[in-house]
């Protein structure tokens, strides 16, 4: 039955969230996580496997977030000729055929090939993201859909924390002693054997994921979910233009919170190589990073919009990035990497509330704009693309810091901007 808004003029009771359907949605952002926070190790791996520098391994990320903003609007078109839930299944399916493509083209060490299966990984997923982010922020009260993305943010990320444990496992066991063996290694031909060898690793991993992918899209092609009627995210009438505005600096907002969001999760295994860190453990320092996160998750789960709103709890996290971050760079080694793992607990509820409050107002155009707040993915792949050039000319943490501080201070903004904004309405 269709979802009715959370209030009535005449008083009705208040909207309730069906949570069966949130399960799902549990289910579809543990995978989100999982495919997604590959990205830190497989760094690594195209260091490694493709004998590559920093700034070009850095290309995975960044082809991935990129992917996005060129999709995003796409994947609002399909939707609307598809329904969400096929729509959904689609992108399912478009992942599971980057994910088959990468396992030939990475295993071949086939550097543009694995590239281009990277963003059409990412281009599925700009297809799930569109369609399930307004979904679940309009499936009960808009002003605790931060509490409910926040539920979804601990499967994603609890996914995210398994991801590297999994390839560390599986693909990167004894990085370390491979590097060694293959910067020794005279022989250009025993080089790229022992390189070729090491590829291969990364194979069936992939396949195994295509299959599943497929096996997920079927699942949800046949699921049940609630339809959302036109007056879930109702039209905020007289202050539509500010709602538009709300949307416009909330893709700013998105843009720099990924771009932190990146910075923290991924580039922090380039972080720790560069104070001459271990490979065999800063491909772990991911796992960190995330478990900081579900820490943040849990807090705000508890919190909001209990005793703080989803604009009060943005402002204050903001606040933490900036502080963290300045911590980070006046310290070095593992300390220096801790402060950076902690920016997870500042980064969690950041887009559990920055979504909701983007679209919210939004009306008949919510699924517009949340395409436009999905493009601001984009900023994943700037600004680690950014970290990746900067740092072969300055100091790595002089860097971090001048790229993260930008970001939580437009952060900082926006909170206090919707805030003013809630408080007009």
């Amino acid at each position: 039955m269709p979802v009715t808004p959370s209030t009535t003029a005449s008083g009705a009771a208040p909207q309730k969230t069906p949570w069966g359907a949130v399960l799902l949605f549990c289910l579809l952002f543990f995978i989100f996580g999982f495919v997604t926070w590959l990205n830190g190790p497989l760094i690594t791996f195209a260091q490694v496997a493709f004998n590559v520098s920093d700034s070009v391994a850095l290309l995975v990320p960044s082809v991935f977030y990129l992917s996005y903003f060129f999709l995003s609007i796409p994947a609002a078109l399909l939707l609307k000729k598809t329904g969400m839930k096929r729509g959904m299944a689609v992108g399912l399916v478009v992942m599971a055929i980057g994910a088959a493509c990468f396992a030939q083209f990475a295993s071949g060490r086939h550097f543009p090939g694995t590239l281009t299966s990277l963003f059409v990984i990412g281009g599925g997923l700009s297809i799930l993201q569109t369609a399930s982010n307004p979904y679940i922020s309009v499936l009960g009260p808009i002003d605790s859909a931060a509490q409910r993305i926040a539920v979804l943010g601990m499967f994603n990320k609890g996914a995210g924390f398994l991801a590297p444990i999994v390839v560390g496992t599986l693909i990167l066991h004894g990085i370390g002693d491979l590097a060694a063996q293959v910067e020794s290694a005279a022989d250009p031909a025993a080089r790229d054997a022992i390189l070729t060898a090491f590829a291969a690793r990364i194979h069936m991993p992939y396949l195994g994921m295509a299959a599943f992918l497929v096996a997920l899209a079927v699942f949800v092609w046949f699921s049940p979910l609630p339809a959302l009627g036109d007056d879930a995210n109702p039209d905020s009438g007289k202050g539509s233009g500010a709602a538009i505005l709300q949307m416009l600096f909330g893709f700013l907002a998105i843009f720099f919170y990924v771009g932190a969001e990146v910075m923290a999760g991924d580039a922090i295994t380039t972080y720790g190589n560069s104070f001459g860190l271990p490979l065999d453990v800063t491909k772990y320092f991911t796992s960190a990073t995330l478990v900081a996160m579900i820490v943040g998750y849990i807090v705000g789960l508890i919190t909001i919009p209990r005793f703080i709103s989803q604009e009060k709890y943005l402002t204050w996290s903001a606040i933490l990035g900036i502080v963290l971050t300045v911590g980070a760079f006046l310290t070095k080694g593992y300390v220096s990497v801790g402060f950076v793992a902690a920016l997870g607990f500042a980064n969690a509820m950041m887009w559990p509330a920055i979504f909701p409050l983007g679209i919210k107002g939004l009306g008949k155009l919510t699924e517009l704009g949340s395409a436009f707040l999905v493009m601001g993915i984009a900023g994943g792949g700037v600004i680690m693309s950014l970290y990746g050039v900067l740092k072969q000319h300055y100091d790595f943490q002089l860097v971090f810091m001048a790229l993260m501080v930008p970001c939580y201070a437009y952060i900082l903004f926006f909170s206090l901007f919707a805030g003013a904004q809630g408080k007009k309405a």
